[in-house]
Formats: C-alpha cells, structure tokens, sequence
C-alpha cells in the first residue's frame, strides 16, 4: 500500500493548503485526454466509441500544458485512446514535467518501447501500464492475443532504461479472486506498483455483461485481499481507499477531485461520464451541479466504485482521520465481518441517455471550421 514519498508528501501538503485556505472543492489529479483514438478495441471500454472526426482530433500541446495551469492540480494522469498515438505527446509530457507535475501516462505498452526515446527518467514520471490480469485473462479483455507479452516486454524495457512503472488494472465480473493474487503476485515480481478498481458500466461499451455491482465488487475484493495477507502488494492506492473496496467506508465520491480535460472541452461531471463540457475550468467548477451526480443520486453512478471517483475522497479521509489510515496500514484491509452501511438508491433520478448529441455538437463544430456540410450520425443510440 505504498505511494512514493515524494508524490505522497507533495500532495499531501497541497490537500492541507486547500484545507487553509478554506476550499471546498478543488482538484487532486488533472485527467488529460489528449486524443480519442486508441490502437485496441476492449470490450469494456466505452472511450473509442466516436466518428472518425472526433477520433482524429488532437489537443494541442498548448491546450494541454494551458489546462494544467488552469486546473492547477499536483498530478495529471494522461489517459486516452492511447496517448503514445499523439504525435506530440513528448512534449506534453516534458511540458508538464517541467512544471513540476507528477505525470502518470497510461498507455497499453504496445508503442511504448518504439517511443521510449521520446521522455527521459524523472521522479515526476510515471508510466501507467494497463493489465487487467495475466497472458490470458489480458488478451482476451483487449480482445487481442500477443498484448500481454508485449506489455511485459515495454515494462521491462523501460525499467532497463530507468523509468518507473506502474500497472493499472480494471477488474470485471467473472474474474476468479484467486487468478487475481495470481496476478498481483507476479506485478510484485516484475517490481512494479499496482492500481486496481473495479471498471465502471460505460453505457457504449461493447461488453455490458460483466460489470460489477457493488456488493459483488466489496466481496470479491475482500476475498483477493484476505489471498495477499502477508504478501505485501504494493499498491499506489490510498489505504483508506482499499478498506472502501472491502466494504469497510461509506463513502460519497468526489468527482471534482480528479476533473477531466479532453477535446470537447471540460467534462462534467466527471472522467466517467460526459453529460455535459465547460469552456474553462472554472466553468468547470461553478456550473456543474455537483450534488445531482454520485452513488444514491443518479442511475448511472449507482454500481460505481472506481478510484477516479473515490481516491480523492479517501485522501480527505486520511486528512481528516488519519488514524483509520494508519490501523489499516498496521493490521491490513478488514476481510471479515459486517460491511458499512450501503447508500439507498430510492431516490436517485433516472439516467439521461446524451451522448449523441455531445457527438452531433461537435461534428457540427468540426465541419463549420472546415466549412464542410455535416454527415448524419449513423446509429446515436
């Protein structure tokens, strides 16, 4: 359950000033999607599920360093699509990195060995390698043979080179908690850190079978942590955060802790769902009406457990009761025993369905600066 001192200190000094100055809400982690496009096609990800347009544009690497001052969060985390297919994307990360962000790009790994010349080792670097388990549970949920091999190949060739890597993982109903420790066991031997959640329900994801629910996800967790009792995982969470995925908080998620920046401007609510885009950040802030989204208040957040939604939450928590931080960091994750008490559902609104005319906004907008006439969307819903 270890974070890197340096990251671990920094942030933590900054949630303590925001707490000084009296900030309710402010950001933790700066969610930069700098493209759509993605070299895979996973069958739980609802990110790629755009027209050719959307899937070919860019964010400059002006906008990108511009939305990391605007935001001013201590980290960013560059997801996508697959950030390595930007043709820029050195620069954006050495943009950042000499602001003295910490950096976590995540990326599949299979372009990551070609374009490693591109960065350089930083203690603000992070590469962020998706795995959602091993060789063969991965390969199928990227829905391509061969990736596993390829990822691990990346890694150990960017630990050669003196990056640091991490793995995230997203895991899906139907995954054995013992196939998980399996897989938890060999990131320790490949000496990397781990991020782990549950995936989220994107409502365009191909596979829409085999996302967990809530309590399934909080039994399922507590069975793989009570396989890594003694075994010391290391993973990049916050201890707070993954007693709240055994079952053991009631939290609300915080989604402005980790706002999102990508080329439809700023998402609202939050990295998970885009019901809506703000010009600036402090749009961003002051427009969105924050309390009608989250577990108990909106369908769509109803099974949501992810760390996007819930890391920020259990850093406040940490501040705010450190001592439950440290009794876990002493006697591990909580596996046994009643669970906290779940948020009623009885009366979250029900889900808006918005995406198509996000995607025919922005067509339009595409064809207007190219003074084209707009193609019909085929199939929006």
């Amino acid at each position: 359950m270890r974070v890197p001192f340096l990251k671990e200190m920094r942030i933590g000094a900054y949630i303590l000033k925001q707490k000084l100055l009296g900030r309710r809400r402010y950001p933790l982690v700066l969610m930069l999607e700098p493209l759509f496009r993605c070299n895979l096609a996973c069958a739980g990800c609802g990110k790629i599920d755009y027209p050719d347009p959307i899937l070919n544009r860019r964010l400059s690497v002006k906008e990108c360093l511009e939305a990391a001052d605007e935001c001013g969060a201590p980290m960013v985390a560059i997801p996508g699509g697959e950030p390595l297919v930007h043709r820029e994307i050195g620069e954006i990360v050495k943009g950042l990195v000499a602001r003295r962000k910490f950096v976590s790009l995540c990326t599949n790994a299979l372009l990551l060995e070609k374009k490693l010349h591109l960065f350089e080792p930083s203690p603000y670097l992070f590469f962020s390698v998706h795995l959602d388990g091993l060789r063969e549970h991965h390969d199928k949920s990227v829905s391509q043979e061969g990736v596993f091999d390829r990822a691990v190949s990346a890694i150990k060739a960017a630990k050669a080179k003196g990056f640091t890597v991490n793995i995230n993982a997203t895991i899906f109903e139907g995954h054995p908690a013992e196939d998980i420790a399996a897989f938890l066991d060999y990131c320790k031997e490949l000496g990397v850190g781990i991020s782990i959640s549950p995936g989220y329900a994107y409502e365009r994801a191909p596979d829409q079978e085999h996302f967990l629910g809530r309590l399934r996800t909080k039994e399922l967790f507590r069975k793989v942590f009570s396989l890594g009792k003694g075994k010391n995982w290391n993973f990049i969470h916050s201890n707070l955060f993954l007693d709240f995925l055994a079952g053991n908080q009631t939290y609300h998620c915080t989604p402005w802790g980790m706002p999102t920046r990508n080329i439809f401007g700023w998402q609202k609510p939050c990295y998970l769902l885009g019901e809506g885009y703000a010009k600036s950040f402090r749009e961003l802030m002051e427009t969105t009406d924050w309390d009608s989204y989250g577990t108990g208040k909106y369908e769509k957040c109803a099974n949501c457990m992810a760390h996007c939604g819930y890391e920020a939450t259990a850093a406040e928590a940490t501040i705010a009761r450190p001592w439950e931080a440290i009794k876990v960091a002493l006697f591990g994750v909580r596996t046994q025993g009643p669970m906290a008490a779940e948020i009623p559902l009885d009366n979250q609104r029900p889900a808006q369905f918005v995406f198509s005319r996000h995607v025919e906004e922005e067509l339009a907008a595409i064809a207007a600066a190219q003074k084209q006439p707009v193609a019909p969307l085929q199939a929006a819903e």
